[in-house]
Protein backbone atom coordinates (compact mmCIF):
# COMPACT_ATOMS: atom_id res chain seq x y z
CA UNK A 1 0.00 0.00 0.00
CA UNK A 2 1.44 3.65 -0.64
CA UNK A 3 -0.10 5.43 2.05
CA UNK A 4 0.34 9.45 1.53
CA UNK A 5 -0.65 12.52 4.76
CA UNK A 6 -1.56 15.82 3.95
CA UNK A 7 -3.40 18.43 4.37
CA UNK A 8 -6.95 19.16 2.88
CA UNK A 9 -7.99 22.91 2.20
CA UNK A 10 -8.71 23.37 5.77
CA UNK A 11 -6.25 22.67 7.27
CA UNK A 12 -7.05 19.08 8.56
CA UNK A 13 -4.08 16.52 8.36
CA UNK A 14 -5.42 13.41 6.91
CA UNK A 15 -3.74 9.74 5.90
CA UNK A 16 -5.10 8.40 2.69
CA UNK A 17 -3.93 6.87 -0.36
CA UNK A 18 -3.08 8.94 -3.50
CA UNK A 19 -5.14 8.30 -6.34
CA UNK A 20 -4.02 11.56 -8.25
CA UNK A 21 -1.21 14.53 -8.07
CA UNK A 22 -3.72 16.15 -6.05
CA UNK A 23 -6.18 13.62 -4.40
CA UNK A 24 -6.16 11.23 -1.78
CA UNK A 25 -8.96 8.40 -0.15
CA UNK A 26 -8.95 8.82 3.26
CA UNK A 27 -7.64 5.92 5.45
CA UNK A 28 -9.18 5.41 8.68
CA UNK A 29 -7.15 4.24 11.80
CA UNK A 30 -3.29 4.79 13.05
CA UNK A 31 -0.30 4.53 10.80
CA UNK A 32 0.99 1.91 13.35
CA UNK A 33 -2.16 0.13 13.66
CA UNK A 34 -4.80 -1.41 11.39
CA UNK A 35 -5.62 1.29 8.87
CA UNK A 36 -9.09 0.68 6.35
CA UNK A 37 -10.00 2.59 3.33
CA UNK A 38 -13.09 4.47 3.81
CA UNK A 39 -12.90 5.00 -0.31
CA UNK A 40 -13.97 9.02 0.59
CA UNK A 41 -11.76 10.82 -1.71
CA UNK A 42 -10.31 14.32 -0.56
CA UNK A 43 -8.29 17.08 -2.35
CA UNK A 44 -5.01 17.33 -1.28
CA UNK A 45 -3.76 21.08 0.03
CA UNK A 46 -0.23 20.28 0.72
CA UNK A 47 1.54 16.84 0.79
CA UNK A 48 3.15 16.59 4.14
CA UNK A 49 5.75 13.82 5.29
CA UNK A 50 4.19 10.67 5.31
CA UNK A 51 5.33 10.14 8.42
CA UNK A 52 6.33 12.21 11.59
CA UNK A 53 9.31 10.81 13.27
CA UNK A 54 10.29 10.19 17.04
CA UNK A 55 13.76 9.90 15.97
CA UNK A 56 15.68 10.13 12.82
CA UNK A 57 19.28 8.09 12.55
CA UNK A 58 21.55 8.64 9.55
CA UNK A 59 24.46 6.93 8.29
CA UNK A 60 27.60 8.35 6.81
CA UNK A 61 29.69 6.34 3.68
CA UNK A 62 27.30 3.22 3.49
CA UNK A 63 27.81 2.95 -0.53
CA UNK A 64 31.17 1.54 -2.12
CA UNK A 65 30.91 3.94 -4.76
CA UNK A 66 30.54 7.08 -2.68
CA UNK A 67 33.11 5.82 -0.12
CA UNK A 68 35.13 5.47 -3.28
CA UNK A 69 35.01 8.83 -4.75
CA UNK A 70 35.19 10.90 -1.60
CA UNK A 71 38.67 8.74 -0.80
CA UNK A 72 37.28 7.56 2.10
CA UNK A 73 38.06 4.27 3.63
CA UNK A 74 35.43 1.67 3.86
CA UNK A 75 34.30 1.74 7.34
CA UNK A 76 33.72 -1.25 9.81
CA UNK A 77 30.90 -0.47 11.60
CA UNK A 78 28.41 2.29 10.63
CA UNK A 79 28.80 6.17 10.57
CA UNK A 80 25.87 6.88 13.04
CA UNK A 81 24.67 10.74 12.77
CA UNK A 82 21.11 12.30 13.60
CA UNK A 83 18.94 14.89 12.47
CA UNK A 84 16.26 16.55 14.45
CA UNK A 85 12.49 16.42 13.47
CA UNK A 86 12.82 20.00 13.07
CA UNK A 87 14.63 19.41 9.64
CA UNK A 88 11.44 17.34 8.21
CA UNK A 89 9.81 18.19 5.57
CA UNK A 90 7.53 16.44 2.37
CA UNK A 91 7.08 17.00 -1.38
CA UNK A 92 6.78 20.11 -2.76
CA UNK A 93 8.23 22.13 0.06
CA UNK A 94 11.14 24.10 -0.53
CA UNK A 95 14.46 22.97 0.52
CA UNK A 96 15.59 26.76 2.14
CA UNK A 97 19.37 27.68 1.99
CA UNK A 98 20.09 28.83 5.29
CA UNK A 99 21.52 32.28 5.97
CA UNK A 100 24.34 31.31 8.28
CA UNK A 101 25.95 29.52 4.96
CA UNK A 102 26.98 33.08 3.88
CA UNK A 103 30.61 32.40 2.65
CA UNK A 104 28.84 31.01 -0.63
CA UNK A 105 27.20 28.00 -2.09
CA UNK A 106 28.13 24.78 -0.30
CA UNK A 107 24.46 23.12 0.05
CA UNK A 108 24.63 19.59 -1.31
CA UNK A 109 21.94 17.05 -2.57
CA UNK A 110 21.98 13.26 -1.10
CA UNK A 111 19.22 11.04 -2.72
CA UNK A 112 19.10 8.16 0.07
CA UNK A 113 16.61 5.34 0.97
CA UNK A 114 14.35 5.76 4.16
CA UNK A 115 13.34 2.94 6.25
CA UNK A 116 10.64 3.67 8.69
CA UNK A 117 10.29 0.98 11.86
CA UNK A 118 6.70 -0.01 12.60
CA UNK A 119 7.03 -2.10 15.63
CA UNK A 120 9.48 -1.42 18.64
CA UNK A 121 12.92 -2.90 17.77
CA UNK A 122 16.04 -3.94 20.46
CA UNK A 123 18.24 -6.23 20.11
CA UNK A 124 16.99 -7.71 17.06
CA UNK A 125 18.98 -10.02 15.04
CA UNK A 126 19.40 -9.18 11.17
CA UNK A 127 17.53 -12.44 10.09
CA UNK A 128 14.49 -10.56 11.49
CA UNK A 129 15.17 -6.88 11.54
CA UNK A 130 13.07 -6.55 8.43
CA UNK A 131 10.16 -7.76 10.02
CA UNK A 132 10.23 -4.27 12.19
CA UNK A 133 10.17 -2.65 9.10
CA UNK A 134 6.82 -0.69 8.10
CA UNK A 135 7.57 1.24 4.85
CA UNK A 136 10.06 3.00 2.95
CA UNK A 137 10.09 6.17 1.57
CA UNK A 138 12.56 8.51 -0.80
CA UNK A 139 14.76 10.85 1.75
CA UNK A 140 17.33 13.70 0.63
CA UNK A 141 19.50 14.18 3.17
CA UNK A 142 20.85 17.73 2.15
CA UNK A 143 23.92 18.95 3.87
CA UNK A 144 25.80 22.05 4.12
CA UNK A 145 29.44 21.27 3.43
CA UNK A 146 31.21 23.54 4.79
CA UNK A 147 29.57 23.11 8.25
CA UNK A 148 30.19 19.56 8.00
CA UNK A 149 33.87 19.36 7.65
CA UNK A 150 34.47 23.07 9.25
CA UNK A 151 31.70 24.34 11.18
CA UNK A 152 30.69 21.49 13.39
CA UNK A 153 33.70 20.68 15.52
CA UNK A 154 34.27 17.31 13.92
CA UNK A 155 30.48 16.43 13.71
CA UNK A 156 27.86 16.35 10.89
CA UNK A 157 25.11 17.11 12.42
CA UNK A 158 24.88 20.35 12.53
CA UNK A 159 25.46 20.55 8.55
CA UNK A 160 22.53 18.30 8.23
CA UNK A 161 20.16 19.85 10.39
CA UNK A 162 18.92 23.00 9.50
CA UNK A 163 15.20 23.68 8.69
CA UNK A 164 14.03 22.03 5.00
CA UNK A 165 17.09 19.82 5.48
CA UNK A 166 15.09 16.42 5.67
CA UNK A 167 12.30 16.31 2.90
CA UNK A 168 10.79 12.81 2.72
CA UNK A 169 8.17 11.32 0.79
CA UNK A 170 6.30 11.52 -1.60
CA UNK A 171 4.87 8.00 0.19
CA UNK A 172 5.32 5.87 2.77
CA UNK A 173 5.08 2.06 0.48
CA UNK A 174 4.51 -0.67 3.20
CA UNK A 175 7.26 -3.40 3.42
CA UNK A 176 5.12 -6.40 1.75
CA UNK A 177 5.34 -4.55 -1.73
CA UNK A 178 9.19 -4.58 -0.75
CA UNK A 179 10.43 -7.73 0.24
CA UNK A 180 14.05 -7.07 -0.95
CA UNK A 181 15.17 -3.36 -0.17
CA UNK A 182 18.85 -4.35 -1.50
CA UNK A 183 17.14 -4.71 -4.84
CA UNK A 184 16.17 -1.06 -5.58
CA UNK A 185 18.16 1.26 -8.18
CA UNK A 186 18.45 5.19 -6.36
CA UNK A 187 18.82 8.52 -8.26
CA UNK A 188 18.94 12.32 -7.75
CA UNK A 189 18.32 14.49 -10.93
CA UNK A 190 19.22 18.09 -10.55
CA UNK A 191 17.20 20.64 -12.70
CA UNK A 192 16.71 17.51 -14.99
CA UNK A 193 19.85 16.25 -15.20
CA UNK A 194 20.67 12.96 -13.20
CA UNK A 195 23.36 12.87 -10.97
CA UNK A 196 23.44 9.98 -8.88
CA UNK A 197 22.50 7.09 -10.27
CA UNK A 198 23.09 3.76 -7.71
CA UNK A 199 21.74 0.84 -6.40
CA UNK A 200 21.35 0.01 -2.63
CA UNK A 201 23.03 -3.32 -2.93
CA UNK A 202 26.19 -1.38 -3.48
CA UNK A 203 25.66 -0.87 0.29
CA UNK A 204 28.49 -1.41 2.92
CA UNK A 205 25.64 -2.24 5.55
CA UNK A 206 22.15 -3.22 4.21
CA UNK A 207 18.82 -2.27 5.71
CA UNK A 208 18.80 -5.77 8.24
CA UNK A 209 22.04 -5.18 9.36
CA UNK A 210 21.46 -1.19 10.17
CA UNK A 211 18.47 -2.35 12.22
CA UNK A 212 20.26 -4.90 13.56
CA UNK A 213 23.43 -3.03 14.73
CA UNK A 214 21.16 0.12 15.33
CA UNK A 215 19.30 -1.81 17.99
CA UNK A 216 21.76 -3.00 20.27
CA UNK A 217 21.06 -2.37 23.53
CA UNK A 218 18.66 0.64 22.11
CA UNK A 219 15.08 0.76 21.10
CA UNK A 220 14.08 1.51 17.82
CA UNK A 221 10.32 2.73 18.72
CA UNK A 222 7.64 2.94 16.38
CA UNK A 223 7.89 5.80 13.67
CA UNK A 224 11.97 5.71 14.14
CA UNK A 225 13.18 7.06 10.29
CA UNK A 226 16.45 5.50 9.56
CA UNK A 227 18.30 7.33 6.49
CA UNK A 228 20.83 4.57 5.06
CA UNK A 229 23.38 6.12 2.88
CA UNK A 230 24.07 7.73 -0.41
CA UNK A 231 25.28 6.44 -3.05
CA UNK A 232 28.21 8.20 -5.55
CA UNK A 233 27.41 11.76 -7.44
CA UNK A 234 27.34 14.41 -4.78
CA UNK A 235 28.15 17.62 -5.30
CA UNK A 236 31.38 18.37 -3.65
CA UNK A 237 32.76 15.68 -5.22
CA UNK A 238 32.26 17.27 -8.77
CA UNK A 239 34.89 18.87 -10.77
CA UNK A 240 34.10 21.69 -10.59
CA UNK A 241 32.11 21.59 -7.22
CA UNK A 242 27.98 21.38 -7.49
CA UNK A 243 25.71 23.03 -4.93
CA UNK A 244 21.94 23.84 -4.56
CA UNK A 245 20.67 27.78 -5.69
CA UNK A 246 18.04 29.34 -5.42
CA UNK A 247 15.43 28.47 -8.03
CA UNK A 248 16.63 24.99 -8.78
CA UNK A 249 14.39 21.89 -8.40
CA UNK A 250 15.61 18.39 -7.20
CA UNK A 251 14.08 14.74 -7.55
CA UNK A 252 14.88 11.76 -5.45
CA UNK A 253 13.36 8.77 -7.28
CA UNK A 254 13.82 4.83 -5.57
CA UNK A 255 11.94 2.18 -7.64
CA UNK A 256 9.26 0.93 -6.85
CA UNK A 257 8.73 4.06 -4.44
CA UNK A 258 8.54 7.48 -6.61
CA UNK A 259 9.52 10.38 -6.94
CA UNK A 260 10.10 12.81 -4.09
CA UNK A 261 10.32 16.82 -5.46
CA UNK A 262 11.70 19.89 -3.68
CA UNK A 263 12.28 23.44 -5.27
CA UNK A 264 15.22 25.43 -3.93
CA UNK A 265 14.98 28.92 -2.16
CA UNK A 266 17.27 31.80 -0.52
CA UNK A 267 15.85 32.12 3.41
Amino acid sequence: MRIARFEDAGGTVHLGVPTGPGSATRLEGALYGPLADTGESLSVARWLAPVDPVNIFCIGLNYRAHAAETCATIPTNPIVFMKPTTALSGHLAPIVLPACCEHGPEVDYEAELGVVIGRSARDVPAARALDHVLGYTCVNDVSARRWQMHGGGGQWVRSKSFDSFCPIGPFLVTADEIPDPQALGIRCELNGQTLQDGHTGDMIFGVAELIARLSRDTTLLPGTLILTGTPAGVGFTRKPPLYLAAGDRVRVTIDRIGSLENTVEDA
